[in-house]
């Protein structure tokens, strides 16, 4: 297999991105963006996001998650901590998150520290989901080998007959998990490749401090 992409080009101008327009919190510029793309890039699913963590086998592992909140302490996403993410943030709670909205030619990377929270919190997400899926959940050794598709399906129908007519409750090994971050980069896509790229860091006194970093 030899498949050059070499020749695949694309100018992005659709904006531009100024130290100016980064407040003293960034967090209220992820807020702006995402509003944005939420609101004139209906298709972009906005909360889509990519989660990297390192595994237990010592290697980094991306993959995508929704985000379902985010508030002035962190990032919200839900899983089953005993899937192979959960347990790799258990081991290294150091993960990094990626938004990519290529229609506003924007990306926002975030570096941050992830842990559990609270319970009763993680109890209220999982009553608002669809019995569906409440009941994927159970289903699920996230992660474990399975020997085919009728055994999940079998054990979902399983459990509809078991949860007929009654309340589905959280197992114990699903919630969520809250990212605070201590890095979070702005990326604008520009003309001739000279994006522009701010990157705020936290620092010991829990001030934001702004750079412009080259592209």
């Amino acid at each position: 297999m030899n498949t050059d992409l070499s020749g695949y080009r694309k100018s992005y101008e659709k904006g531009e991105l100024l130290l100016k327009d980064v407040s003293e919190n960034p967090l209220e510029l992820f807020q702006k963006w995402f509003h944005e793309v939420d609101r004139f890039f209906p298709d972009a699913e906005a909360n889509a996001m990519t989660l990297s963590t390192i595994g237990l086998d010592g290697f980094p592992k991306s993959r995508v998650v929704l985000l379902k909140k985010f508030t002035y302490e962190g990032f919200i996403f839900y899983t089953n901590y005993l899937s192979e993410k959960g347990r790799a943030i258990a081991a290294n709670p150091n993960v990094c998150l990626s938004f990519f909205w290529h229609g506003a030619e924007r990306q926002i990377i975030i570096k941050g520290k992830a842990e559990k929270i609270a319970e009763n919190l993680s109890d209220g997400y999982f009553e608002s989901r669809p019995r569906g899926s409440q009941l994927g959940a159970m289903v699920s050794n996230q992660s474990e080998v399975v020997k085919d598709r009728e055994e999940l399906e079998t054990k979902l129908k399983n459990l509809e007959l078991e949860y007929e007519g009654k309340e589905i409750p959280r197992p114990d090994y699903w919630g969520g998990f809250i990212v605070k971050p201590v890095e979070i980069e702005f990326w604008q896509g520009r003309p001739n490749r000279l994006h522009d790229r701010i990157r705020c860091v936290l620092d010991a006194d829990y001030n934001w401090i702004k750079q412009r970093l080259a592209p």
